[in-house]
């Protein structure tokens, strides 16, 4: 069985009455099949007085009898469970299925047992058979996030949970939602469904001590007492309650009421040697190593072959200067594992000292080896760490009796040549780490250590010009074989070092988060390297592909440099989630493939505030570092359209809230500011009308303009191409899959925006849907020039 804290408890096993109906034609048969139901309910009497071995005797009798009775099959099966023998419940359960086919419940009965087993692949097949029958099978769907977490197929569990939650917004099913969160590690969202699985029901017992079990790994210490103490009070026998408390005592090193929960669960399973073990190892926390060696033993008598339990008592007693006794452990030790290396070194090391018999007065040597000691008596510690873990390495000719670190007394481990301990250390009150160390002559060494406030972080180096894609592959523009390369570090620190390819970068070292600028000789290379180094000694490096493809592009492109900037919103906090626009996306860069596109920018479910800086900074900086003349905006995602303005939505929009939405004005406002290289602006959005204060709309049907037509390629445009609606975004977009198509069965050598535009609204129209709107942008500088599309 699982002993974890993740079980299958609350999802509850049904055992479903199946009402049979027999024609009996024949007298011997009928006569055969009441014998067989006398059993089948002899067997019901014993299981409702509890005596399961004769419940199991008569169904068993009825199947001898009647080999299809499927109802005597799961009632085998369901009292094998009770007794823990999952191995027949299972069997049982797979027999029914047979006479069953069609019954969910039958499916996930069985992948409960196959689960217990540790089946996982079995038990997931159960349960998708259960599901293909009833889809909405809420504990079937809970069960298999259970199995999908063990299965470590964490993106699988997410999504079922997710699901589960949909069906019916459920303690259990916040729960389960909650237990996947906490694996992947994302305690934020698990605490929030653990909260709410106890809103749900207060009295919910898992949830509120996988919720206190949460809090301690996060340090939250009195919040978790809270809940545990809640819990316990609930359920004063709850082992898993007491567990859980013990380990939020532990970490808080309050190692006696530790001691106290496992002695409490002790007295409840007399017999659980892992709660021995686990009292056992609070007791070696607490230095009681007396306590500890008969907690060891009392392991030992319930498990004679535990390894783990012969080395730890055997550490107890060389604490205890028991030498002869640890040698008899190290013994058995090295027998149990005549292939662990580590078991025979130690056994050597024990007998070794056994012989020391001389006293020295020489005081310990220690030294600090996490955090490294970079100075005299000097630790680095980043800056925010209050709990500082710590190793340290001591040398000395004779045992320790000892080590004490600011005030606390630790246990520590005997290596070949030195002694070893790990401890964490509370920084809050105090900017010195003091460390006391005492041999068994009572030689005793005391350490200070000053502790200096750092930071750890390598620097992050980013590359503004020439502008570099999300996988560091920049796109040049020119076949120079030199390239000036400008970029910035993000570092706490001051830089000391910039170097590209073995050419020292240009910056002022006195400033945080510098910029930098170089020229590099790019002939005959494919990439090249940036290395920062910090004050520290914090080192990063970045490789940066080079892409020559486009050098050609803008050689041959009348529009000039073009960059596309495309905007996919598809997982929404609050809205319905869409898989249209990332296949809009992957459809419009296909159809683009053909045409004189210098770079492609995709940005993945943003913000309102990722939205506002990037297009009001970060955009506005790239066009301007990379000298870009056509830029093309493609909004993929939701839209809203209210009081005549359009609203992009962003990821963490709200319902029925416009100031959480993006206004596309804010667009047309960051737009202004963007540089003067910028002769064509495109924006195109299949969300929503943009609104007449974003849009001049046009007179009538706009002028197809030539590709021959030296001016429209030359005159400023700014221009803007959406849907009209007012509703959200939905999936298979006929406005971009008619787009797309226009683009890609393009047989000449350029197609103006304004060709696109009026196959789009033939095709949109059609459909009866609104037609979609074409103007130039207000208030931006428009010379009548327009937006090509140039092929290769």
């Amino acid at each position: 069985m699982k002993k974890n804290y993740i079980t299958v408890s609350n999802i509850k096993m049904k055992n479903k009455t199946i009402r049979l109906t027999l024609l009996l034609s024949l007298l011997s048969i009928g006569l055969f099949g009441q014998s067989a139901k006398q059993f089948f309910k002899a067997g019901e009497d014993f299981l409702k007085n509890g005596k399961y071995e004769d419940a199991i005797e008569q169904y068993t009798k009825a199947i001898q009898i009647e080999p299809d009775y499927d109802k005597a099959y799961t009632q085998r099966a369901y009292v094998y469970s009770q007794l823990s023998k999952y191995k027949e419940a299972a069997e049982d359960y797979d027999r029914a299925i047979v006479f069953m086919p069609k019954d969910e419940e039958v499916y996930f009965n069985s992948a409960t047992m196959h689960f217990k087993l540790g089946e996982d692949a079995i038990a997931l097949d159960k349960l998708n058979k259960s599901l293909d029958l009833k889809s909405s099978y809420i504990e079937a769907i809970q069960l298999k996030v259970l199995v999908l977490i063990d299965m470590k197929r964490y993106s699988e569990a997410l999504a079922d949970a997710k699901t589960a939650l949909r069906y019916k917004e459920t303690a259990e099913n916040y729960y389960v939602y909650g237990l996947v969160n906490d694996t992947l590690g994302k305690w934020a969202d698990a605490g929030d469904a653990y909260q709410k699985a106890l809103d749900k029901n207060d009295k919910y017992l898992d949830a509120a001590i996988q919720l206190a079990d949460l809090q301690r790994r996060e340090k939250k210490y009195n919040l978790a007492i809270s809940y545990i103490n809640r819990a316990i009070r609930q359920d004063p026998k709850s082992v898993k309650a007491y567990l859980v408390r013990s380990e939020i005592y532990a970490d808080q090193l309050q190692y006696q009421s530790a001691i106290n929960d496992i002695s409490t669960i002790i007295l409840l399973q007399p017999e659980d040697a892992n709660m021995y073990f686990k009292r056992a190892e609070y007791y070696q926390g607490f230095t009681q190593h007396s306590n500890a060696i008969l907690d060891f033993s009392k392991v030992i008598s319930l498990q004679p072959e535990n390894a783990k339990a012969y080395y730890k008592r055997a550490y107890s007693y060389e604490q205890t200067l028991q030498f002869k006794n640890a040698i008899k452990d190290y013994e058995t030790l090295s027998k149990l594992s005549k292939y662990d290396a580590n078991a025979q070194e130690l056994l050597a090391d024990a007998k070794a000292r056994l012989f020391e018999l001389n006293r020295e007065t020489n005081k310990p040597v220690v030294s600090v080896a996490e955090p490294m000691e970079k100075e005299n008596k000097v630790l680095d510690v980043p800056k925010g760490v209050n709990v500082l873990p710590m190793k340290g390495i001591v040398k000395d000719e004779s045992n320790l009796k000892s080590v004490v670190v600011n005030n606390y007394t630790i246990p520590f481990a005997a290596k070949d040549d030195h002694y070893e301990f790990l401890t964490s250390v509370n920084l809050n009150n105090s900017d010195q780490l003091i460390v006391e160390v005492t041999d068994a002559y009572d030689n005793t060494e005391t350490s200070v250590y000053t502790i200096r406030r750092t930071e750890v972080t390598p620097p992050d180096i980013r590359i503004i010009a020439p502008y570099a894609s999300d996988n560091n592959l920049i796109y040049l523009d020119s076949n120079d074989p030199a390239i000036y390369v400008e970029g910035s570090i993000l570092d706490e620190s001051h830089i000391s070092s910039i170097n590209i390819d073995g050419v020292l970068a240009s910056y002022i070292p006195n400033d945080l988060n510098p910029t930098f600028q170089a020229t590099i000789n790019i002939m005959n290379k494919s990439s090249f390297t940036v290395t920062a180094v910090d004050e520290f000694g914090n080192k990063s490096e970045q490789t940066f592909t080079l892409n020559r493809d486009a050098a050609d592009i803008a050689a041959n492109n009348p529009m000039g440099k073009t960059w596309v900037v495309f905007i996919d919103n598809s997982d929404y906090e609050n809205f319905a989630s869409l898989e249209g626009p990332g296949k809009d996306i992957t459809m419009m860069k296909t159809a683009l493939s053909k045409y004189s596109i210098h770079n492609f920018i995709q940005k993945k479910n943003m913000s309102k505030q990722e939205m506002e800086k990037f297009f009001a900074i970060e955009l506005r900086d790239l066009l301007r570092s990379n000298r870009v003349n056509s830029l093309l905006i493609w909004y993929a995602g939701h839209g809203k359209y209210v009081n005549e303005t359009g609203y992009w939505v962003p990821v963490d929009a709200k319902r029925d809230d416009e100031f959480t939405y993006f206004n596309i004005n804010a667009l047309k406002a960051s737009m202004q500011s963007y540089p003067k290289e910028v002769t064509h602006t495109l924006v195109i959005t299949d969300a929503c009308e943009s609104g007449p204060s974003f849009y001049q709309a046009m007179r009538g049907a706009p002028e197809i303009k030539s590709c021959d037509d030296w001016a429209a390629t030359r005159l400023k445009s700014s221009q803007v191409f959406s849907s009209a609606g007012y509703e959200l975004a939905v999936d298979n977009s006929q406005f971009t899959k008619t787009f797309a198509n226009v683009l890609a069965n393009n047989p000449n050598a350029c197609i103006p925006i304004e060709s696109i535009v009026q196959k789009v609204t033939n095709a949109v129209t059609k459909g009866n849907a609104q037609k979609p709107q074409f103007g130039k942008i207000a208030g931006l500088e428009d010379e009548n020039g327009t937006f090509f599309f140039m092929s290769k």
